[in-house]
């Protein structure tokens, strides 16, 4: 049976028609036109408006349409998208997951003027076998917090190796205080933790790249090469500066407590702080310093872009001269100082430019980790190809740190072998789907759709669209597309909503629900909706004096349809729905729905 659906018949809805088809309609209104750039807002349209601004007011004549993406999972869309070759001309990302397949889809950007302004050490982290293709538009910093104000007030001076370190946790001991506490809430943070102190030595070597690309793929293990780490994580650990919050509380309330409240100097906290007071009863200020290495000598901090960009290669081809030339006017803005600053505004006090002439007061609290940018002592934060193993590994250094189970450094050794193993082995076991042809976004909207209504055991359910529209972006939504292939974990949440963990179950009859599916979802109250996909059991037509059971999406419909159908609230997780929905079907095809 070929699935059906019914979109509204609205303005809104004519545009996104025009931009699955591939003509669109711009976000001023205008015609789109055959020069007219795509840029995919991932989601960050609004951080990003600042710059855009600046863009327009710079090159007024340059067209941009957005494409939206504010799905459960925007860095494995980004590749996906990738991966099917249908990336948007402006592509961001916020991992290099791939660089064969960076230098296959995306323009070499190392012989543009442009490539001149940003550091030597921002370009060495990126290049890809001589060439650029991805580049990052500012680093978070990532190193120890501590307070600065206590620190002054006793005059401690920061350690610049290891045994200095380990003198003044003994002073600090002595005044009763704690001398270090480590986020371990998310084991992503003990995963960090312990990869940060093996690159003060070894693992940013070429030897150490070496073995992490061939322990990736199975051919090397941590036995016999992760023994001097854990043994100088154990000091440590034994020195005071690993020491676990028993309440296991977030990052930010940790600095808040331990540091504002005098409570500990220092805390390892792999997480954006977004201030440089530490809170908590007093007023102290907080500082950064470097991951201390054992004899001082590679003092390092962590850095992790807030996203990269870059130019899809389809702009080389024959026809394509103008739209490559804006492409390149966008990025040469974009990484000028102008540019920079108003991408990067004022949000973060740990947001470092990739500029080299970028210039920092002496008192910011990334000052001197720029000084380290520029001697080539800030490395990228370990997060891509790792993703499937971290948060195992990542759990057994969080018990090492607490001091549960019995767990030491010899047994983490053990357990990141065995954890990469269990994967290896089960890693052509991943998929347990198939998609026998590229979806589109209404296709893909209405399978999703047929997850949850089997899961809920409704009649239909109504699904909203996430296209882009007057700087609105939907995470209550579909917003990324299912293409052909084979489906795991990370390509199904790349098909989910951005809100996940309830849903919404209402009664209403067929004239009602149709009725909601022509206006559409105006999240926003303003007369400019986004479109519903209608998908039910079976594709049974509903008639309109009899009364169904209608599933929504968490936050997928207005308050005045929630109050009038008596709206009720389910705990359930979308993701989870799509997962077994897709395992017990095996293969999904964009012509049939197979809910019954």
């Amino acid at each position: 049976m070929n699935r059906k659906w019914i979109r509204g018949l609205g303005v809104l809805s004519v545009a996104v028609g025009l931009l699955l088809s591939g003509c669109a309609v711009l976000s001023n209104g205008s015609a789109r036109n055959d020069n007219t750039l795509l840029w995919g807002t991932w989601g960050s349209y609004e951080r990003h408006e600042p710059f855009l601004n600046l863009l327009q007011e710079t090159y007024p004549e340059i067209d941009l349409e957005f494409v939206s993406y504010a799905g459960a999972n925007r860095t494995g869309y980004s590749w996906a998208q990738m991966r099917a070759d249908d990336i948007p001309d402006i592509f961001m990302t916020s991992q290099i997951l791939d660089e064969e397949l960076a230098k296959e889809r995306l323009v070499d950007l190392s012989g543009y003027p442009f490539i001149s302004d940003l550091s030597t050490a921002v370009l060495d982290q990126v290049e890809i076998d001589g060439g650029l293709y991805l580049l990052p538009v500012d680093y978070s910093i990532y190193g120890i917090f501590y307070n600065k104000t206590l620190m002054e007030e006793k005059g401690w001076e920061l350690p610049s190796d290891f045994g200095e370190l380990e003198a003044l946790c003994e002073e600090i001991k002595e005044e009763g205080l704690i001398p270090g506490v480590i986020a371990t809430q998310l084991t992503g943070g003990p995963f960090s933790a312990v990869f940060n102190l093996a690159k003060t030595d070894w693992l940013t070597t070429v030897e150490g790249r070496a073995w992490e690309r061939d322990f990736l793929a199975g051919n090397a293990t941590a036995k016999g090469n992760w023994e001097d780490t854990m043994a100088y994580v154990q000091r440590y650990i034994d020195i005071g500066m690993f020491t676990a919050d028993p309440e296991d509380r977030d990052h930010d309330v940790l600095v808040k407590d331990y540091l504002g409240n005098r409570k500990a100097v220092f805390c390892t906290a792999v997480h954006a702080i977004n201030r440089t007071v530490a809170g908590g009863e007093g007023t102290d200020e907080i500082g950064i310093m470097p991951y201390i290495s054992e004899d001082g000598s590679k003092n390092i901090y962590m850095y992790s872009p807030s996203c990269y960009f870059g130019i899809s290669k389809r702009l080389t081809e024959p026809g394509n001269e103008k739209k490559l030339e804006d492409a390149i006017k966008i990025l040469s803005l974009l990484y000028s100082p102008e540019g920079q600053e108003a991408l990067m505004g004022n949000d973060s006090p740990i947001t470092l430019s990739v500029l080299s002439n970028s210039e920092l007061p002496e008192d910011s609290l990334v000052h001197d980790a720029q000084k380290a940018m520029q001697e080539g002592r800030v490395f990228p934060m370990t997060y891509a190809r790792w993703e499937n193993t971290l948060s195992d590994m990542g759990q057994a250094f969080k018990e090492w740190f607490r001091g549960e189970e019995g767990m030491d450094g010899e047994q983490c050794i053990a357990r990141m072998d065995a954890i990469e193993q269990e994967y290896l082995s089960r890693a052509g076991e991943s998929y347990f789907c198939k998609s026998t042809d590229d979806f589109t976004l209404e296709e893909t909207a209405a399978l999703v759709g047929e997850a949850l209504g089997s899961a809920a055991g409704t009649d239909g359910v109504l699904v909203p669209i996430g296209a882009f529209h007057d700087g609105v972006e939907l995470k209550a939504g579909v917003n990324g597309k299912l293409y052909k292939g084979n489906i795991d974990v990370e390509v199904a949440n790349t098909l989910c909503p951005g809100i996940d963990g309830e849903y919404a179950v209402m009664k209403m009859t067929g004239a009602q629900v149709k009725e909601i599916l022509q206006a559409g979802f105006d999240m926003e109250g303003n007369g400019n909706p986004f479109s519903y996909v209608l998908v039910t059991r079976g594709d049974m037509e509903l008639e309109d004096g009899q009364t169904y059971q209608i599933a929504f999406f968490m936050e997928g419909y207005t308050e005045e349809v929630g109050q009038t159908y008596g709206a009720e609230v389910i705990k359930g997780s979308v993701r989870g729905f799509l997962r077994t929905y897709l395992e017990e079907k095996g293969e999904v095809s964009p012509s049939k729905n197979l809910w019954k």
